[in-house]
């Protein structure tokens, strides 16, 4: 076996008289989506096996499996910068593909030197790539031209190459389709942290709004000369604290005097109470409820999940409006019957799990007519509501399952907990957005990214010139 190179930043070779038959060596590597994804745009592969989840769900390999040729060129790797190393010749290679190589599978690639010719420094070896549970996934033998001078360089460094699938790309996707949208007046609520007033210049900048500030003039001024934000043309509506910014937002808003409301540095509760609160012109009948829109690289589509940050423990008929809030938006992004999976710890109507019966009920209810426009389907476990492959394996005949727009969880804890995995471990882009009220209410954290606060922007645009024919 070929000893480690002690210096990972040096490359070393091994010249045809240092090799000896038996001689091997080794790499480990293992395949992420973004390695398919990549791969295919270098090659121009895009067969669906490879890169289509909801396809390569009805294959016989019941989900992606990796390119052949990507495994092959780990082979490559092998004998470029292990065995013989730097220097070496590819003369010819034979692949025998035999087992599928899967996302997450971890492969051990060897080369082992079985033949030797003295005369014109050939090499033959076998190769073999080996998953985590000992299957032998592609074998063959390569046949090459040893180096007969020793190399030692300094492993060049390259870009980190990564594939935004669901960062800047979506974004930019979202402000591509809100492009010809007017961009409306909007009551950014006591912004008095850097994020929130840097968010509401960058948002009249890129056309989705027309920002009135609604907070103490003097700290406002003071943060933008700070931060060297510039605040000419943008109106400010002078009130003294936060409790005064929510309530005289709420006002503009029910005056019709802003299309949209922005949450700043103030506590969401403080802004919300104003909203719900006695006398607001905001009220409607619909219960007001949350609405993350996430994209991560691993879901082939964009997907919603509610309630996941103003209703804590739900009732079954607060579920039927969180339900048909989060129907209404997909449907303003251009889903047309959004399938909705209810989500619980289970796929089965367990009486004891109140998650379970209330997802039943409101199959029912939709079935009623009394949640329209989508089409519904739970209880569901989070892996049968997001994979085909996973519904399949447990024999659940669903056209939601697998494919769902609309992830619709039993409390606040579960899907605050569910939509900040998928954005800190799951790489997703995100928006939020609250409805139920008269305008769209944008409620971001103080740990949201400048692109999730856009987002979240665009998503108020589209909802706002919504209204103005389809009033909530």
């Amino acid at each position: 076996m070929t000893k480690q190179n002690p210096d990972p930043g040096l490359l070393r070779n091994r010249v045809f008289d240092e090799i000896a038959i038996g001689d091997s060596a080794a790499i480990e590597r293992t395949l992420t989506f973004e390695d398919i994804q990549l791969f295919a745009l270098q090659t121009g592969d895009f067969n669906p096996q490879h890169i289509d989840h909801e396809y390569a769900a009805t294959t016989r390999f019941e989900g992606v499996v990796g390119h052949g040729m990507w495994t092959g060129s780990l082979i490559s790797a092998v004998l470029g910068t292990r065995l013989p190393g730097p220097g070496t010749v590819y003369l010819s290679q034979s692949l025998r593909f035999q087992a599928p190589v899967k996302i997450d599978d971890r492969l051990t690639v060897q080369v082992t030197v079985t033949e030797r010719d003295e005369a014109t420094k050939t090499l033959t070896l076998d190769c073999t790539c080996i998953n985590q549970a000992g299957t032998v996934v592609v074998s063959g033998q390569a046949r090459v031209l040893a180096p007969t001078q020793p190399v030692e360089r300094a492993r060049v460094a390259l870009p980190d190459m990564r594939l935004d699938a669901a960062g800047d790309s979506s974004l930019q996707h979202l402000l591509t389709a809100v492009a010809p949208l007017q961009a409306i007046p909007a009551a950014v609520v006591h912004p008095c942290d850097q994020a929130s007033l840097s968010a509401a210049v960058h948002a009249r900048q890129a056309g989705l709004m027309e920002p009135v500030l609604v907070g103490p003039r003097p700290r406002l001024e003071a943060l933008a000369q700070e931060h060297a934000l510039d605040l000419s043309g943008i109106q400010i509506d002078d009130v003294p604290h936060s409790h005064a910014a929510a309530a005289r937002a709420v006002e503009l808003a029910g005056q019709g005097k802003v299309e949209a409301l922005v949450k700043g540095s103030l506590h969401t509760d403080e802004l919300m109470a104003a909203v719900v609160g006695n006398g607001s012109a905001l009220r409607t009948k619909r219960r007001i409820s949350h609405c993350f829109l996430l994209q991560t690289p691993r879901y082939p589509r964009p997907f919603i999940v509610t309630d996941a940050a103003i209703n804590l423990r739900p009732t079954l008929a607060q579920k039927a409006d969180i339900i048909q809030n989060a129907i209404d938006l997909a449907q303003v992004i251009g889903v047309a019957e959004p399938k909705v999976a209810i989500l619980a710890a289970v796929e089965t109507i367990n009486p004891t799990m109140p998650a379970t019966l209330d997802a039943a009920a409101l199959c029912k209810m939709a079935d009623r007519g009394q949640i329209s426009a989508g089409m519904l389907d739970g209880p569901l476990a989070f892996d049968n509501a997001v994979s085909i492959a996973a519904a399949h394996t447990k024999g659940i005949v669903s056209p939601v399952a697998g494919q769902a727009d609309i992830l619709m969880v039993p409390d606040l804890e579960s899907g605050n907990m569910l939509a900040k995995q998928l954005m800190y471990l799951g790489d997703a882009s995100s928006a939020g957005i609250v409805l139920g009220a008269k305008v769209p209410i944008v409620l971001t954290s103080r740990a949201d990214s400048h692109a999730c606060r856009t987002a979240s922007c665009a998503i108020a645009l589209m909802l706002a010139h919504h209204y103005r024919t389809a009033p909530p």
